[in-house]
């Protein structure tokens, strides 16, 4: 027990202590709802629920870095049971007799033997990332040297706020530790509910009563006034994840992934400064641990770009903790780009939306990229090549510039006539999608897909010319207006045609059909080929007559993957044509990006990019010992066939579609003529 003049030195600190940290906690409050408008009020019970189930359950930590994770879960548990740690220990100061230390209760003895067992716990999880930081310093935790920092960072502040963070758990647990030692050294006894406890004990032995009260006291101020004056410090560290990660992961984005937000003020859209971004996307900052697991799984960040998800993250919060009060006066005006991020980081990002699945916090990097980029081609601040694409897609319809009556030109070579959708009731109304009709590297998978389908005898037909983009990769570039106005065009044709499902061989098209044309009014059941494929192989309507007994990999393509979780249907058509599928190492939820998404493919690669993507992955199926890499959208042909040549691997890497391999296992010596194709387009 405190003498009364400690227990008021200790009152006296929490008071001052608590009243800076609450200035710190305040201004956090501020500056998120200074945030625009966003509605995360819905289930509010069952949303914190959730997230308090997955916390104590470490599901978000666990999703890569398993050692790490199990090293995190260390720390978590002990630090969490220690509040009622900290809570007896006050108790023991201000109530006259109070212990739990040789208690014959259970409940006493079952929380000495956590608080014993998760100290060492805490102790060792906290020594592993400190020499994991400061010794072993791993290359993920590092940022490409042309990564845009803010001077706080570059001037080892990360590795201070870990060095404060570290040193003050080591002494807060270790000193409550040895503490209970000394207690138990004093009365001259070991407690088997205490074994480390008991163990360090037996190096206190030899000490005074007087030497023993001594360092009772001086653990029990190390302990208990250590925390209390890093109160202050808390809002401003790295450390307050430990509040602001629960609400984070509970006021996530319940939306469907593929679905990006509409625009709040149409007058000025997209973000410019950090109090234009939705409040929730205000509050990551301070989520965020600075783990760097985002830009670990970044393919812009991997490929050598200026981009990194976690270094955008770190810099809002370097930033916000440097204004301070500033940031309600004018400070709060500073445009992100100035100091979050920059320019070309921007338009790195292939919105393959691994920086958001692998956050353990559930902060969301790419949205605020997303925001910026509306408010950067509102602003006409765009790559020139970037505004080329566009004029052509308002003009065209299409990204390549090509004339709409040349949309089914790649049909002509077909020895059979496609039905016209917009004339003619049909079952399946194929969205075919511009790199599927216009790209040559596509072409003959595009007519394959037709050739399958008509020997299966699918009743299926195409739009032609009345087809446009449907806008998926527009609207990630930023232009929210003439993602409108295409959807708004594609949907009206979309109702002039008789149809029961929609199909497209594109991902991106089968994202935006699915996720974002509903709330627009094009409300239509949409399937992924390789979803079609695999029914019409289970009903018999496709014969599969040969087993093809040949070893390859498939990639994830990741608006079909990561964004709508369809991993297996492809998988089960390959597996289905007699193909001994070997994964890669990231496959499915990890699978890493080809490069092209979010408007990249019409982007020339970065300066500073070392590898491209596409190449790196290439380079990973050769690892696995395979001669055939596998996709599944017309995009990731087109970026793996031109990887293949670019890396060397050209002559030992056949990219194929799992169309490739339906047709093959089909046998066919010659598709049957069912009608000879028009000279004329499908109109």
């Amino acid at each position: 027990m405190l003498s009364p003049n400690e227990q008021i030195a200790f009152i006296l600190l929490v008071i001052i202590c608590g009243a800076l940290a609450f200035q710190g906690f305040n201004r956090i409050f501020k500056t998120v709802k200074s945030g625009a408008n966003a509605d995360r009020s819905d289930n509010l019970i069952g949303r914190f629920a959730g997230a308090l189930m997955d916390v104590l359950l470490q599901k978000p930590i666990a999703k890569a870095r398993p050692i790490v994770s199990m090293f995190h879960s260390f720390i978590f548990f002990g630090f969490s049971f220690y509040l009622l740690v900290n809570v007896n220990d006050v108790l023991e100061a201000y109530v006259d007799g109070w212990t739990t230390i040789g208690s014959e209760n259970i409940i006493a003895n079952l929380f000495n033997l956590f608080a014993d067992i998760f100290s060492v716990f805490v102790l060792v999880g906290m020594v592993f990332f400190l020499y994991r930081r400061f010794v072993q310093k791993p290359k993920v935790m590092e940022f490409n040297a042309n990564v845009k920092l803010h001077p706080g960072v570059t001037e080892g502040g990360l590795k201070k706020d870990s060095l404060i963070v570290g040193i003050f758990i080591l002494i807060h647990v270790g000193s409550r530790w040895l503490g209970t030692a000394m207690h138990l050294a004093e009365n001259g006894h070991t407690d088997s509910w205490l074994p480390t406890a008991s163990f360090m004990s037996g190096f206190f032995s030899d000490w005074s009563h007087t030497s023993l009260e001594t360092g009772i006291h001086a653990t029990w101020w190390l302990a208990m006034g250590l925390i209390v004056m890093f109160l202050p410090y808390f809002p401003r560290s790295k450390h307050i994840h430990l509040m602001i990660a629960p609400v984070n992961l509970a006021l996530g984005r319940k939306t469907a992934r593929g679905a990006m937000d509409g625009i709040s003020n149409p007058a000025s859209p997209g973000s410019k400064t950090i109090s234009d971004l939705p409040w929730p996307q205000v509050l990551d900052p301070w989520a965020c641990i600075m783990c760097t697991r985002c830009h670990e799984v970044c393919p812009a960040h991997e490929s050598g770009t200026p981009l990194s998800p976690s270094a955008l993250e770190i810099n809002k919060r370097y930033f916000i903790n440097e204004q301070g009060n500033a940031l309600f006066n004018g400070a709060g005006d500073t445009a992100l780009m100035d100091y979050a991020i920059s320019d070309d980081a921007v338009w790195s990002c292939t919105t393959c939306y691994a920086c958001v699945e692998v956050c353990p916090v559930g902060n969301e990097p790419m949205m605020d990229i997303l925001e910026m980029r509306r408010n950067q081609v509102f602003n006409a601040k765009m790559p020139d090549e970037l505004a080329d694409v566009l004029r052509s897609l308002d003009e065209q319809g299409n990204s390549f510039n090509e004339s709409a009556r040349r949309r089914s030109r790649w049909s002509k070579k077909l020895e059979f006539k496609l039905k016209d959708a917009t004339k003619e009731p049909v079952k399946y109304l194929w969205y075919v999608g511009d790199f599927a009709s216009f790209n040559q590297n596509c072409q003959d998978t595009t007519r394959k897909v037709a050739e399958v389908l008509t020997v299966a005898g699918v009743d299926f037909g195409i739009m032609g010319k009345k087809e446009k983009s449907a806008g998926n990769d527009v609207r990630r570039a930023g232009e929210e207006g003439l993602f409108e106005v295409l959807a708004e065009q594609n949907i009206e044709m979309l109702e002039k045609c008789e149809f029961e499902e929609i199909f497209t061989t594109d991902p991106h098209t089968f994202n935006t059909l699915k996720n974002e044309y509903p709330d627009k009014g094009g409300k239509y059941p949409v399937k992924h080929y390789s979803t079609l494929l695999l029914e019409l192989i289970q009903s018999g309507d496709i014969d599969l007559k040969k087993n093809l007994d040949i070893k390859a990999t498939y990639h994830d393509p990741c608006y079909l993957g990561r964004y709508n979780g369809i991993y297996d249907d492809p998988r089960d058509v390959m597996k289905l044509c007699g193909i001994d599928l070997v994964e890669m190492p990231r496959n499915k939820e990890n699978s890493f990006c080809c490069g092209a998404g979010g408007g990249r493919v019409w982007l020339p690669d970065h300066d500073d990019m070392t590898q491209r993507p596409s190449e790196n992955r290439i380079e990973e199926a050769v690892s696995v010992g395979v001669n055939n890499f596998t996709v599944a959208c017309p995009k990731d042909m087109t970026m793996y066939a031109d990887a293949a040549k670019t890396s060397g691997h050209e002559d030992t890497m056949a990219v194929k579609d799992i169309i490739d391999f339906v047709l093959d296992a089909m046998d066919l010596e010659k598709i049957e003529e069912t009608g000879l194709q028009d000279e004329q387009d499908v109109e």
